[in-house]
């Protein structure tokens, strides 16, 4: 984490003219650690007032084979001194550790862009691993690209050499020298590493005295050696923002931070019940630290366990919270239809990631809002909340918790894989910004004279709350159908048909408590408007920015509330002439809409377990306004194979 003011200061004896924006990707193997060198990265340059966002990309396998195509983690930060809502879309920069990290990374590097690499990898056997007939150092064909390459390893070696670790350990230190010269390339303070790599390794000074002589080592590199061609030192200025208090925030931080301010906000204790699982664990693991906050965290045995202990919790008045991805959610469904039926409050939090099944685990993708919205036995309506980017999350788990509480329900929050691993610059709200929801229990029977009535709702269809144990307020509750207002079991026909429309009622109405839906960008009614909802926000409004530029009839509508959507969005949408909805699926929100709404909504889709490109969109809505040759007018492309690849 990096904690910043809003002030900054620019080096005046750097002397290039600094970019807007530089997107960098650090790549090798899993085991050479890019995802913390992309980490301190992203410390330092948060600490210089840059805006950013970072993509992590790592593969699902533990520990594959060193060297191996599909062993390839990769870490890239879009940095700059204006707006950043996208981890970029091609790097300006590779640094590839290893040949397998090029050969998967080096087609997406815009032409032109700088390759820096470490020849000391570049053997016969890893050059055989990666697939490479020849060297691609020696064969021309990195032709089209800037290519530094010098023995990065042996210079590691030497730096690290006065501290007598071996071989193997003293590699290890390859990152840090990496992660030196990229501070020297774009103008950042060492400092910060230095103290991170004290404190880190402060049970072993040799090692943090190791790792910060190749940090060193890699800064004087850049500094002192006699290079021609690419490399040069950038400045990239700050960019400019309001004074306040910032920190760099992944959305899994953002998400654990908001769930304990709600749980304030309600003036509750919070139960969190989880169950490890690729990428929700992160949440757990954030919540565990937080105990002085009323956080209680429990690791259950499985996914099922875990969703009945939070459903526990809130019967017993604490807020429940429960947290997996799409293969637990599933296991959770029947306790949700229970978390629904007795009518009590709960957040359920999926961190969504790619495919069906195992899928693909460490890779991104939205492809569980059928789920999320449709995915239940019975009629099983719920909430639904769905967070835009890291620093967003946090308010959404607010929301959710709100929703939660004031209406006696489950309610789903959606992130993802993405959202979760990323960061990017934060402003810390003040707390006295929020609205305080704090929660009534019912303490005196709403029934004098005869027994309480736990099922009696309210001008809104919301039932009361009713902590067990409290005098005078004994009362039934379970899974199976009970009777209006009694709560007593009672599946006649009527009482069923009465009740399923009860909460059916009760979750719709939660459209009158939420505000409605807003234009990001551009007007409210025109030729095309790009919706959508989740993760997909960076790419679609830079996007749809860029076509309005051209002079392109197009806005930019982003859904927070996915279930019950805003009350005023259908009339919004009808106001278009055509709807495109770009998501990381195969078309589930434009059913939704269409369903909702019927508006002639056309998807745009990818399910490659990547975020959208910017490019990607700004063709489709290019498409819109120009045609091409075997489409009617108007019509966009709903295969993402249609569209020119933006990695390519």
């Amino acid at each position: 984490m990096a904690t910043i003011s809003a002030e900054h200061e620019t080096d005046a004896s750097v002397q290039d003219t600094a970019p807007e924006a530089v997107v960098v990707r650090f790549a090798g193997d899993s085991g050479d650690g890019m995802q913390l060198t992309g980490g301190q990265f992203t410390l330092s340059t948060a600490l210089a007032g840059n805006d950013l966002a970072t993509f992590p990309d790592f593969p699902a396998e533990i520990r594959a084979p060193q060297g191996t195509l599909f062993g390839v983690s990769a870490f890239q930060i879009n940095f700059g001194s204006q707006e950043i809502t996208t981890a970029g879309d091609a790097p300006d920069v590779l640094v590839a550790m290893n040949p397998a990290a090029l050969k998967v990374n080096v087609q997406a590097l815009k032409p032109g862009g700088l390759v820096i690499v470490d020849t000391g990898e570049f053997s016969k056997r890893n050059l055989e691993k990666a697939k490479y007939e020849s060297n691609p150092i020696e064969d021309d064909s990195l032709a089209k690209w800037d290519v530094l390459a010098f023995d990065i390893s042996a210079l590691t070696l030497e730096a690290v050499k006065p501290f007598g670790l071996g071989n193997k350990e003293a590699l290890r230190c390859k990152n840090m020298w990496t992660l030196g010269l990229a501070l020297w390339m774009f103008d950042r303070d060492r400092q910060p590493l230095v103290d991170w790599l004290k404190n880190k390794f402060a049970k072993n000074p040799v090692l943090a005295d190791a790792n910060i002589a190749a940090l060193n080592a890699g800064h004087a590199y850049g500094e002192t050696a006699e290079l021609a061609g690419p490399l040069k030192k950038l400045h990239v200025d700050p960019v400019p923002s309001e004074a306040g208090l910032y920190r760099t925030i992944t959305g899994a931080e953002a998400v654990s931070l908001g769930l304990v301010a709600g749980a304030q906000l309600a003036d509750l204790p919070m139960f969190f019940g989880g169950y490890p699982i690729t990428p929700a664990s992160a949440i757990l693991h954030n919540l565990v630290k937080m105990k002085e906050f009323g956080v209680t965290t429990f690791q259950a045995e499985d996914e099922i366990a875990a969703i009945c202990a939070a459903i526990g919790a809130s019967y017993a008045g604490q807020l429940g919270v429960t947290s997996s991805s799409g293969p637990g959610i599933a296991l959770k469904g029947e306790a949700m239809g229970l978390a629904i039926m007795t009518e009590l409050p709960l957040v359920i939090v999926n961190s969504q990631r790619g495919g069906p099944s195992t899928g693909l685990p460490t890779k991104t993708e939205q492809s569980d809002l059928y789920q999320a919205v449709y995915g239940r036995n019975g009629d099983a309506s719920l909430p639904v909340v769905a967070a835009r980017s890291p620093g967003d999350a946090f308010e959404c788990a607010i929301e959710a918790c709100r929703i939660a509480v004031q209406f006696m329900t489950p309610v789903m929050l959606l992130t993802d894989g993405y959202i979760g691993n990323a960061s990017e610059p934060w402003k810390v709200p003040d707390p006295a910004s929020f609205e305080p929801f704090p929660v009534s229990f019912l303490e005196k029977n709403n029934n004098p004279g005869g027994n309480v009535l736990p099922f009696k709702r309210d001008a809104r269809g919301v039932r009361p709350w009713i902590k067990p144990g409290t005098e005078g307020l004994m009362h039934r509750i379970g899974g199976i159908e009970k009777g209006i207002d009694t709560g007593n079991i009672d599946y006649a026909p009527q009482v069923h048909q009465a009740q399923t429309d009860a909460r059916k009622a009760k979750v719709d109405g939660v459209a009158a408590a939420i505000p409605p839906q807003d234009v990001c960008l551009g007007e409210e009614s025109g030729k095309l408007a790009v919706v959508g909802w989740g993760s997909t926000f960076g790419p679609i409004h830079q996007a749809v920015r860029r076509a309005r530029r051209k002079g392109m009839d197009v806005s930019h509508i982003h859904v927070r509330h996915v279930w019950p959507l805003p009350a005023n969005l259908g009339d919004l949408l009808k106001g278009f002439d055509r709807v495109l909805v770009p998501e990381m699926n195969t078309g589930q929100f434009k059913t939704v809409l269409r369903d909702q709404f019927l508006v002639d909504a056309t998807p745009l889709s990818k399910t490659s377990g990547q975020p959208f490109a910017i490019a990607e969109i700004e063709e489709a809505i290019a498409t819109y306004f120009d045609g091409i040759p075997g489409h009617a007018e108007g019509e966009v492309p709903v295969n993402e194979t249609q569209l020119p690849n933006p990695e390519a």
